[in-house]
């Protein structure tokens, strides 16, 4: 079974100009993906990041440098404008990855899931680690290239290189995750 996993559609990101000027693109993107994947009978899951103003939930670049964001209940927490939200199940995390401190795993495992396609943002870090802990969990990956975005196109590149080229994971077009939804 496959599972659409729609990472960091959040505002906060979007804050960026890189990304900000992509936004509109992405959303449209992410949520033909997601009505593609429903309209198939395939899993969409929407996961976001929240930190605590306390502290407790902070990255160790976030305590270093004394500043915390997307914290939990606010307007940069919030999915993006526009983004297909309705009645999807969500996941919170305070990691890059979406499997660290998170149920994903068993997620996945009750769904039957043996591939995830990913899209979201940042392509460079928090998809990226998510895909790289899917290898480790014996999980098929493919990129959403449409649907994926990142603020550093450099690291971006590099990054999703060795993702695809190490631990075999593609980089799909719609049409072709489309065809792999209906093939599944």
């Amino acid at each position: 079974m496959i599972t659409v996993v729609v990472i960091d559609m959040q505002n906060a990101y979007f804050e960026d100009p890189a990304l900000g000027r992509r936004r509109d693109e992405l959303v449209e993107s992410c949520n033909a993906l997601m009505d593609a994947a429903r309209s198939r009978g395939a899993k969409v899951l929407l996961v976001k990041t929240e930190h605590e103003r306390d502290r407790s939930t902070w990255t160790l670049n976030m305590l270093e440098d004394d500043q915390g964001f997307i914290f939990r209940g606010s307007e940069q927490a919030d999915f993006v404008p526009g983004l297909a939200t309705a009645g999807l199940p969500q996941l919170v995390k305070t990691r890059d990855s979406a499997f660290l401190g998170t149920d994903l795993l068993w997620r996945l495992r009750n769904w039957d899931s043996d591939t995830i396609v990913l899209a979201g943002v940042s392509s460079h870090n928090c998809v990226a680690q998510t895909g790289a802990d899917a290898f480790g969990h014996n999980i098929r990956v493919v990129y959403a290239e449409e649907a994926t975005g990142s603020e550093d196109r450099e690291a971006e590149k590099a990054l999703l290189s060795i993702l695809t080229r190490e631990y075999r994971q593609e980089m799909l077009r719609l049409p072709q995750i489309e065809a792999l939804l209906d093939g599944h």
